[in-house]
């Protein structure tokens, strides 16, 4: 397999997450994303949408980071990542949710440049909007965690898909300084997935294209 992705994307990051979890090798493919190799022809081939990531498996090409998940979910179904029932699945998929199509939109590196380089919006103003989005998402995310079971993880005490999206989102959190105190189901999963050796190996410091 073959991952075309950027250390610094979150939805990249999910994947690697997931990748690793399974115990799947992979060939790394670094693409860009502030130098705009996103928007190379050979890459838009691949990405009509100019998104990371795309991954190759053999003749096979996908792309979002959601579906590439439930298709290596369902190819390689050890360990699980969405759980056996369907009412665990369906909250396992609205907490995924709640970052990928909630909060991520929002604070996407396509979305930031805009309001600085089209709507001329300054960097001072452009981070409070990344906080204020980021911070309201994760306050909701609490809440859902607070209304279920205990658990080491999002969803019981093994990583699922949610875990994929929670992880890169309080990531990047961090990079701009989002208050992340009053948080404390949400900071605990996050410590629990960092404990492991396959959201480390993941990360964005040990991708080769770090910088």
């Amino acid at each position: 397999m073959k991952l075309h992705n950027y250390f610094r994307s979150s939805a990249s990051f999910r994947v690697r997450i997931a990748l690793e979890l399974k115990g799947l090798p992979y060939e790394y493919l670094s693409v860009h994303l502030p130098k705009g190799a996103q928007n190379a022809p050979e890459f838009v081939a691949l990405s009509p949408d100019h998104l990371v990531p795309v991954l190759e498996d053999g003749a096979n090409k996908l792309t979002q980071s959601m579906a590439i998940i439930e298709y290596l979910d369902e190819t390689h179904p050890e360990p699980a990542l969405l759980p056996a029932d369907a009412l665990g699945r369906a909250r396992v998929r609205a907490l995924a949710q709640s970052i990928a199509c909630e909060i991520h939109p929002l604070n996407n590196l396509r979305v930031l440049k805009y309001l600085v380089g089209t709507l001329q919006v300054s960097e001072e103003a452009k981070n409070t909007w990344y906080r204020h989005w980021v911070r309201q998402g994760l306050e909701a995310f609490e809440q859902q965690l607070a209304k279920s079971p205990a658990g080491r993880f999002c969803h019981g005490d093994t990583p699922t898909l949610a875990d994929c999206c929670l992880v890169p989102q309080i990531f990047n959190a961090r990079r701009f300084d989002t208050p992340l105190d009053g948080l404390p189901r949400v900071m605990a999963v996050f410590d629990a997935c960092m404990a492991l050796p396959a959201f480390q190996k993941a990360q964005p410091t040990s991708c080769p294209d770090n910088e």
